[in-house]
């Protein structure tokens, strides 16, 4: 499979590069982005991969969440995928909103980090595939990395993070979010993308709801679990629901820490305050 390098900088010892390749997952070219750590010079590095949120592309993360420096001093790559498939020539893979467009939350820039098994959505929006089989296969195929992986993401990409680690415990060590939409069964947010992606048969929705499926987890397939919520966040009460999911880890005494930050917001100035915690919390389970 080959990659197509789109841009390069040297970042604290270390290199952040851009990439795009063809997906079979998606059935069209995806970009990806990934820092290597100086350590990756010279050996096989662990990797933590991100997830975006809505409306996001690979350079949010990259651009703003001021990740370099921790990862490079612990020796950790991370990539950073697209939030969904765009399309290329020849490959119309339907809804095109922006951010300040009413569908914004549906469509590209909001793939979910799920399989899509409706019309128009099916033949390309396969990000659950892409982001637990493809880009990792691909990654340590062409990159100095190992085979030990953690995950993490914001928003929507926080729902992807907690969803997958849940649903493969044995091929993640660790788990983190920021701001993740924890219950989009109870949410408008994973509503509507729900209902397009997904049809209306709620049954089918369980297997990408993280309250489902750490309510069903069984004890020895439990990972650590770090999520970071602002107490300023717009939309704390409306689309996170970070309650419900406090309620679940009770439970059934899941090992996750939920830190709810005063007066952070649901922007990046917040991930940016708590990015190194959460780089230690995944390199003390990535070097185990």
């Amino acid at each position: 499979m080959s990659l197509e390098l789109i841009a390069q900088n040297k970042s604290f010892g270390g290199w952040h590069k851009q990439y795009s390749h063809v997906a079979e997952t998606t059935q069209c070219k995806m970009r990806f982005a990934i820092f290597l750590p100086p350590q990756a010079a010279t050996d096989k590095v662990p990797v933590l991969y991100w997830l975006s949120g809505l409306t996001c592309t690979d350079e949010n993360f990259m651009q703003k969440a001021g990740a370099q420096k921790m990862a490079a001093e612990l020796g950790i790559a991370i990539v950073a995928p697209d939030t969904s498939p765009r399309g290329d020539e020849g490959c119309d893979v339907h809804g095109n909103a922006i951010a300040n467009d009413e569908n914004y939350d549906l469509g590209q820039g909001a793939g979910f980090y799920l399989n899509a098994t409706q019309s128009p959505w099916a033949p390309h929006y396969n990000m659950y595939d892409y982001i637990v089989q493809e880009l990792p296969k691909l990654i340590e195929a062409n990159f100095p990395v190992s085979d030990k992986k953690a995950i993490s993401g914001h928003s929507m990409g926080g729902h992807g993070a907690l969803t997958i680690g849940l649903k493969n415990p044995n091929s993640y060590r660790s788990v983190s979010a920021f701001s993740p939409i924890v219950n989009p069964l109870d949410c408008p947010w994973g509503q509507k993308a729900f209902s397009a992606y997904l049809g209306n048969n709620k049954a089918d929705w369980l297997d990408y709801d993280a309250c489902a499926l750490m309510q069903k987890s069984q004890e020895n397939q439990h990972l650590e679990i770090l999520i970071d919520q602002g107490l300023g966040d717009n939309f704390l009460a409306e689309q996170l629901k970070t309650d419900n999911l406090k309620k679940v880890v009770a439970e059934v005494d899941y090992p996750a820490t939920i830190r709810m930050q005063e007066g952070y917001d649901h922007s990046y100035y917040f991930i940016a305050s708590f990015i190194e915690e959460h780089l230690a919390f995944h390199a003390k389970h990535l070097t185990a």
